[in-house]
């Protein structure tokens, strides 16, 4: 059986994001969105999200680029002195938590308090996952973990895309597709990790390496060649308007271009569409 999670990331970024997934939601094919808690129109997801029971909704966990729940004195190895706001690249987070410059308690309260922040609004959340995935990387992960786990939260995007999916994307570029590879060796130590602590995933994730070039063309060669198991699709939608313009964002005309790809998807043939609520959680490993 082929079983597809259709997961569209950065919901509450702008309400044009937020329109394209009630959009696709509506249409039939996204089945999940993960809602970043401080993001300029949150508040406008959060109500999308609490009057549309049938769309499964994440918290979509930002440790860079943008701005914490908590204040910048509680968590000041997280962010930047003279801002107060996360580091604003994956390039400029990446070298403070490899040398463990990062407070892990600093992460998993920030992680506790915007997965806090969304439930305090009355939200079920059925999963977490992370901006720009930085839970693929261990120092990063037991503290995403425990957050979420005290909060009664035992699903999470698993962050690896499979070979398969990164040689079904023929618009990815070789750097991106290089960095995906050179990132799958964290996964058996991401599996081994969330099995400890009683958490459930799926086979994998899909569009990683096409995120910014997801065509018809790639789309339709990912779900060609999607084997049996249970997958998640990564996506991006949204309307390419003014809101979107003031946002630091590398995918732009992207978005709109993903909202429109997945607007054909409405019916696949022997493919169930599920949400993460689907997915059972494990007894924790002793």
């Amino acid at each position: 059986m082929r079983q597809l999670i259709v997961n569209a990331d950065d919901f509450g970024l702008t309400s044009g994001v937020n329109r394209a997934i009630l959009e696709l939601h509506r249409s039939g094919v996204l089945t999940s969105a993960t809602l970043m808690a401080k993001a300029a129109a949150a508040d406008e997801a959060i109500e999308i999200a609490r009057t549309t029971p049938t769309l499964g909704v994440g918290c979509h966990i930002m440790l860079a680029d943008g701005d914490p729940v908590l204040s910048p004195q509680d968590i000041p190895t997280l962010v930047q002195s003279a801002t107060g706001q996360f580091h604003p690249t994956l390039g400029r987070f990446l070298p403070r938590i490899l040398s463990g410059r990062i407070h892990p308690d600093e992460i998993e309260c920030e992680a506790a308090a915007q997965i806090a922040h969304l439930q305090s609004r009355g939200l079920r959340l059925t999963h977490i996952d992370t901006h720009k995935h930085t839970h693929m990387f261990p120092a990063v992960l037991r503290p995403v973990l425990r957050a979420a786990e005290k909060a009664g939260i035992h699903r999470i995007r698993n962050p690896f895309e499979p070979e398969w999916a990164v040689r079904a994307s023929p618009r990815a570029s070789w750097l991106r597709s290089a960095e995906v590879f050179v990132l799958r060796s964290f996964g058996p130590y991401f599996r081994r990790v969330i099995r400890e602590h009683g958490f459930t995933s799926t086979d994998g994730t899909v569009a990683i390496a096409a995120t910014g070039t997801l065509d018809t063309k790639t789309i339709d060669s990912l779900l060609a060649n999607l084997p049996d198991g249970l997958f998640e699709l990564v996506t991006h939608p949204g309307y390419n308007d003014a809101d979107l313009a003031r946002v630091r964002t590398r995918l732009r005309a992207s978005r709109e271009t993903e909202r429109q790809v997945l607007l054909s998807l409405s019916k696949l043939r022997d493919i169930e569409l599920i949400s993460f609520d689907r997915l059972q959680p494990r007894p924790a490993s002793t």
